[in-house]
């Protein structure tokens, strides 16, 4: 953060000094919300939230260092006093974004894929100039004016990945933060239960390209028609990226190698290099795509910006962390959130990392689908119950139609297989999409730790509406359950703590396993007790 005295800070956040607060004393930062992260010259923003009130712990801060706390009631500290703690928040990120017309703000959204290509922008942008971008996830209201506020005076890019959970959220976060470049991924149905269709979406994700100047640029993915149609709302620039032809940055030549990594030619206006990604699945060519077509705008050659790309790790964590035990078993962890389109990418991923191996997944119901939740689940239990596993465990107390799909795939696959021959033995019917029942007869969890609370899913699909079906988020194979072995578990487990004891027991050397679904599931535990307790 640029170095702002007491003084200054009320003034833009229209706060008044209180508890014998210095208006000389200077915040250099980091403006923090977690009064375990502050250090000598912090500002701590008292929050309240539903369980925890930041004002509890002013006098903690200061003792650890900041100079003092905004509040929105007296504490016992040196205190800058405002109405609205994250409104004055947000004020003040804007003013220090304002005081930095050397700094480039890339803004970027997407309904899938925004934080990895946040990472590899980030990584991009900094082989040129002083970077500060969004850390994990945090792309919301709150989350979004922190990132702002790391900025410095030698700040030369500030890459913002934009989150929106209604519409005017996105509009909200580029006034705080005005970019000139606007990178949008994808329209899916993340929040559809929130927006009610993908039209809706789309229309909130736009926001970030109305907002760019005219001197900007909007980086749009030629192989999405509702992103494609953006380019009608925005007076700036348009770049496209994709696989069509003709996109301006542009893959070709996509390979995939046995542990799902893609490999391309990148191809630009400027020339061509290839690539080839450490990350796991083939969706995430779109995700490098995006941040090259942005990266070449910004002047990066194109042998630079493969070379990057070619190097990058995955930085967010459990966003498909590929780990192999000592004994050759596979964990793909992929636990940190989850929607029909990244939930399809995961399982084309296990796919193709898997080969002829064994493999399991472990997933949790989709959440914040609205009128479509229940059909969106049976279909994700038919992509699951036709992705040829030995295993398929379900989370938690919501999987009923997550079972109900993956149990009428593998009977639609144990039909098509036609009669079993003279003399072979069948494969026993407890095997062929039945379920465990770790239920009591009323729902209630036998031996269940706390059940997973509500929480945020991001999902996709089509329809002019936003009225899906589980064909059109999941595929033909979803709703077909074709491919599946005879043989296939579809296990409930009433949390992840079970789930991962009954998973451990099953596996053997070189098994795959899959953990996808939604945050609020907390499946990451899952992939923590099949490592060790590897949490990474």
């Amino acid at each position: 953060m640029i170095p702002l005295p007491l003084a200054r800070i009320a003034e833009i956040t229209s706060g008044a000094l209180a508890g014998m607060a210095d208006p000389r004393a200077v915040v250099r930062g980091p403006v923090v919300t977690d009064s375990r992260a502050v250090e000598p010259g912090s500002l701590f923003v008292a929050i309240k939230g539903e369980r925890v009130d930041g004002h509890d712990f002013a006098a903690q801060a200061v003792a650890a260092g900041a100079v003092a706390v905004l509040a929105s009631r007296p504490v016992d500290a040196p205190a800058v006093i405002v109405g609205d703690t994250v409104a004055a928040m947000t004020a003040l990120a804007t003013a220090v974004c304002a005081a930095l017309p050397a700094t480039t703000v890339i803004g970027l959204t997407g309904s899938a894929g925004k934080t990895t290509t946040k990472d590899l922008l980030a990584r991009l942008t900094a082989r040129i100039g002083p970077t500060v971008a969004t850390t994990g996830s945090f792309n919301n209201e709150i989350g979004h004016p922190l990132t702002v506020l790391k900025s410095g005076e030698d700040t030369r890019y500030l890459v913002l990945e934009l989150g929106a959970r209604n519409a005017g959220h996105i509009a909200h976060l580029t006034r705080v933060a005005p970019p000139t470049i606007g990178v949008v991924l994808n329209v899916g149905t993340a929040h559809l239960g929130v927006f009610g269709g993908k039209e809706e979406i789309a229309r909130a994700k736009g926001e970030l390209v109305e907002a760019l100047p005219a001197e900007g640029v909007a980086v749009l993915n030629a192989d999405d028609p509702l992103v494609a149609a953006m380019a009608g709302r925005t007076g700036a620039r348009v770049t496209w990226y994709g696989r069509a032809e003709g996109a301006t940055v542009r893959a070709e030549n996509v390979t995939v190698d046995e542990r799902g990594r893609a490999s391309f030619t990148l191809r630009t206006p400027s020339g061509a290099a290839p690539v080839g990604l450490r990350l796991y699945g083939e969706h995430a060519v779109e995700n490098a795509l995006a941040a090259a077509a942005a990266a070449y705008e910004l002047g990066l050659p194109v042998a630079t910006i493969a070379e990057e790309l070619s190097e990058a790790e995955p930085r967010s964590r459990w966003r498909m962390e590929v780990t192999d035990r000592a004994d050759g078993v596979t964990v793909i962890n992929d636990a940190y959130n989850a929607n029909p389109d990244s939930m399809r990418a995961a399982f084309g991923a296990l796919d193709a990392l898997a080969g002829d191996r064994r493999r399991f997944a472990v997933v949790a119901a989709l959440r914040e689908l609205g009128d479509e939740s229940v059909a969106l689940n049976e279909g994700l239990g038919r992509l699951a119950g036709g992705a040829g596993l030995t295993g398929l465990f379900v989370v938690g107390p919501d999987a009923d139609p997550v079972l109900a799909g993956a149990r009428a795939a593998v009977r639609a696959a144990r039909e098509a297989a036609g009669p079993v021959p003279a003399g072979v033995p069948a494969a026993p019917l407890a095997h062929a999409g039945a379920v465990s029942h770790a239920v009591a007869p009323h729902g209630a969890p036998h031996g269940a730790g706390e059940p997973p609370g509500g929480g945020a899913g991001e999902p996709p699909g089509t329809g002019t509406a936003g009225r899906l079906s589980p064909v059109a988020a999941f595929g033909e194979d979803a709703a077909a359950g074709g491919g599946v072995p005879v043989a296939t578990q579809v296990l409930h487990a009433a949390d992840a703590a079970q789930a991962g004891a009954e998973l451990s027991a099953m596996l053997a050397p070189g098994d795959v396993v899959l953990v996808k679904g939604p945050r609020a599931a907390g499946l990451e535990r899952v992939a923590a007790a099949l490592l060790g307790g590897d949490r990474r």
